[in-house]
């Protein structure tokens, strides 16, 4: 305007030739520092979604099929579909989720689960796509392919979870909404005030402080404030093996009161498991548990299987049974060695007229109050042990339980096994509150209670039964090992699948909401300092204007410093 039309603009603008002032020099400076800023912040805002990028890097680009024939071949991942065998070489990385066929090997999870431990892979075991082969050849089936495997899943979620909105970034955009129409208000009144009081030339004064006042509260850095958290928390949350869905769970977990846990596969394995073989009189453990493992080998109960998985622990063979039979409600029977071998419970006893002395009954009757499941050993019609069998408790639990404790949060179990059980468990891992016999109604109402009084409840459950609870409860926490309905109905997946991930989850959560607030009130210091100094508010004392090229650079600097702090998430121990 000012090169174009020079005679529109007051005298005050000319020079003494009558020509206008141009300050192409102030807007070239301007532009670029304000082009700096940005690039500053598109490069420290790339480094926020590296999570996600180090996810996609994750999945191999090739795989190695085995044909019908047994011949290998190089495909593409993109080809691979659900049924294929494919060979896992040494190092490689596998390209989709499946079940171990051939082989066995050990397998780096760390970039899922967050755990440094590689953990043994057996025929029968579930591998997932992006981990790490240990150094030994194995053939798998794929069986989850394309945007269906864990890998994928996994960012898909990270993806929807940092665009979503947490609670507080609601304030921020309120004061946002009203923001910009005050810094325009307030601009126009140091326009105003500095035409009426300023010194010669008044006009230029008013001019140049209205603008360093617009330049220097772009609101960039309130708009950052929260997303830039959000999304480095989430991506720093998925490579620790928590997933969380959206940001409102994020900051829920921070304030959570009462932990609601369920025992079945979130407190416990979620599975029997021997947990020792008592042998009477010269009867040994070892002799005792190859019978009764040959025996269960043709058996499909769970018992049985937790027999099997014992006995292959031990190294123990197993030897040819023969006149296999299962009794309903009672047990199996067969022939061992041509010695007639049963397996099974008090009932089963009875119809062989097995004799069980008043001090066997005795000492088994104490391990059943304990919630554990007894089961006899007898040989030709003689009792000669019994075999203790439990969900064993996760090593995990006590810790975690013992620790939520210490941090303020009520842990309370609920579950439909008996009473005896609940109450074994309870006792072991040190929680006070607790309740048996639990349907799935049960579970949501204890919740809605809680609820009722103000408490802040998070639910932690990994079967069908628990989704009701988990969609109810205020942060629905599931174990990865669970159900996918229980997953689908949850706000945060633990892929790990134990407690001591809802202890990381709630301190992701915290140092997330104490970094938005850090950003924040860097966002809210600079305007509340930078706009009175744009405005000129020091002049009349020190005689300084701020230059609409220092604001440009205050304004960057502003972003750039969220953005900054943001990226500190990525260096926090959860652990």
């Amino acid at each position: 305007m000012g090169l174009l039309f020079p005679s529109i603009f007051p005298q005050e603008f000319k020079t003494e030739n009558g020509t206008v002032h141009l300050y192409f020099e102030a807007t070239a400076v301007i532009l670029t520092l304000v082009l700096f800023g940005q690039y500053l912040e598109a490069r420290a805002h790339k480094k926020t979604n590296g999570a996600i990028k180090e996810l996609l890097k994750l999945a191999p680009s090739e795989a190695v099929k085995v044909s019908e024939n047994g011949e290998e071949i190089v495909i593409p991942i993109d080809d691979i579909k659900v049924g294929d065998l494919l060979r896992i070489k040494p190092g490689d990385k596998i390209p989709v989720d499946g079940m171990v066929k051939e082989g066995n090997s050990s397998v780096d999870e760390s970039m899922i689960t967050g755990e440094a431990m590689p953990v043994d892979k057996n025929i029968g075991d579930m591998v997932s796509c992006g981990t790490v082969n240990g150094n030994r050849s194995f053939v798998m089936e794929a069986q989850k392919v394309g945007a269906d495997t864990l890998l994928s899943q996994i960012i898909r979620m990270v993806n929807e979870a940092a665009s979503s909105k947490a609670p507080i970034q609601k304030i921020t955009d309120k004061v946002s909404r009203y923001f910009v129409p005050i810094i325009v208000g307030v601009s126009f009144i140091t326009f105003i005030l500095w035409a009426i009081f300023g010194p010669e030339p008044k006009l230029v004064y008013a001019f140049v402080n209205a603008i360093a006042v617009l330049i220097i509260a772009c609101p960039c850095a309130l708009g950052l404030a929260t997303p830039v958290s959000v999304m480095v928390g989430m991506g720093k949350g998925a490579k620790n093996g928590i997933l969380i869905k959206d940001a409102k769970a994020l900051e829920t977990m921070n304030k959570v009161s009462v932990l609601v846990v369920d025992k079945t596969g979130t407190l416990t394995m979620g599975k029997p498991s021997v947990e020792y073989i008592y042998g009477l009189k010269d009867n040994k453990e070892e002799e005792i548990l190859q019978k009764i493992a040959s025996l269960n080998q043709y058996s499909e109960h769970p018992l049985a299987e937790a027999v099997m998985n014992y006995a292959l622990e031990k190294k123990t063979g197993v030897l040819e049974a023969k006149d296999f039979e299962a009794k309903a409600g009672k047990g199996v029977t067969g022939k061992v060695n041509g010695n007639e071998i049963r397996f099974g419970n008090d009932k089963l006893m009875v119809d062989l007229n097995a004799n069980i002395s008043n001090d066997l009954q005795e000492t088994v009757g104490l391990e059943q109050s304990l919630g554990k499941t007894v089961s006899y050993v007898s040989e030709d019609g003689i009792v000669i042990g019994y075999v203790v069998i439990s969900d064993s408790v996760k090593d995990s639990s006590e810790i975690a339980v013992r620790k939520m404790e210490e941090k303020g949060i009520r842990t309370f179990m609920l579950t439909g096994d008996n009473f005896n059980t609940a109450k074994a468990v309870a006792d072991r891992l040190g929680i006070k509150e607790f309740k048996a016999e639990c349907l799935p109604e049960d579970k949501l109402n204890i919740i809605k209670e809680l609820q009722a009084k103000g408490e802040i409840v998070a639910m932690a459950g990994d079967g069908i039964n628990d989704s009701p609870a988990l969609a109810q409860a205020d942060v629905g926490i599931a174990m990865g090992n669970g159900t996918d309905v229980a997953i689908e109905s949850s706000d945060i997946t633990l892929l790990k699948g134990n407690l001591e991930g809802i202890l990381k989850a709630k301190k992701l959560s915290f140092e997330t909401m104490k970094n938005i607030k850090q950003n924040l009130f860097f966002a809210f210091v600079y305007n509340t300092l930078g706009v009175p100094l744009a405005a000129g508010a020091l002049f009349p004392f020190f005689g300084i204007l701020l230059s609409p090229m220092i604001a440009a650079v205050a304004m960057s600097f502003s972003s750039v410093s969220v953005i900054s702090n943001s990226l500190r998430l990525r260096k926090i121990k959860l652990s």
